[in-house]
């Protein structure tokens, strides 16, 4: 970490407490990598509430995330450890894009509405970490094609806007092919709604 960054958390001393839940999450040879340090004090900043590194790193912490890089770089692994260091109003499940489009042809369009507004019984709208974005297919739901994760996205754009709800995303999608596979809309609305946090091309495949 650059040394001009001043607070009062112990990084190193946090990465050596993710990497011990990460072993007991993944195995023995779980490992945050020296060169993702970077990536990872961003994560650490964000979750903390960490307002002046997340200042010095242009983070704003009115936004979500969205984690991007090649595959196998460990994205994945890193959000659902940084479920143990949000604090309780910043909770957030993380849930695969696959899944959903799974969810998606057995419920229908109820299913945007699921991870939009909430289910019925929810008083509030869930914070989520939609992992894998680009990994869905454009689904077919009784004849009719739908980009699920394209509305689900749009949906909670307009409540990012009303009720500052946070979406968090991992992708391999670079902005192009997002919105290649998305549309314009989509990628301007996340313009608004996250912060982009990208691993490097050359990251390593740690699979």
């Amino acid at each position: 970490m650059e040394t001009q960054i001043k607070t009062h958390y112990n990084y190193p001393e946090i990465i050596n407490k993710l990497e011990a839940k990460g072993i007991e999450l993944y195995g023995n040879h779980f490992k945050i990598q020296e060169a993702d340090y970077p990536i990872v004090y961003k994560l650490i900043a964000y979750f903390l509430k960490d307002e002046p590194t997340c200042f010095q790193y242009n983070i704003n912490l009115n936004k979500g995330l969205l984690l991007s890089g090649p595959i196998g770089c460990g994205k994945t692994s890193l959000m659902n450890l940084m479920k143990y260091l949000a604090q309780t109003e910043n909770k957030f499940s993380v849930k695969p894009c696959r899944d959903i489009s799974f969810e998606f042809i057995q419920d229908g369009y109820e299913v945007i509405h699921r991870y939009s507004k909430g289910k019925l019984y929810q008083a509030e709208p869930r914070t989520y970490c939609f992992d894998d974005l680009g990994t869905e297919n454009n689904i077919k739901y009784f004849g009719n094609e739908c980009n699920v994760m394209a509305e689900i996205i749009l949906s909670r754009y307009d409540l990012f806007i009303s009720k500052k709800l946070l979406t968090h995303i991992t992708t391999n999608l670079s902005a192009t092919e997002i919105e290649k596979n998305y549309g314009n809309r989509v990628r301007s609305r996340l313009r608004d709604m996250v912060n982009l946090i990208a691993f490097e091309k050359s990251a390593q495949d740690k699979r």
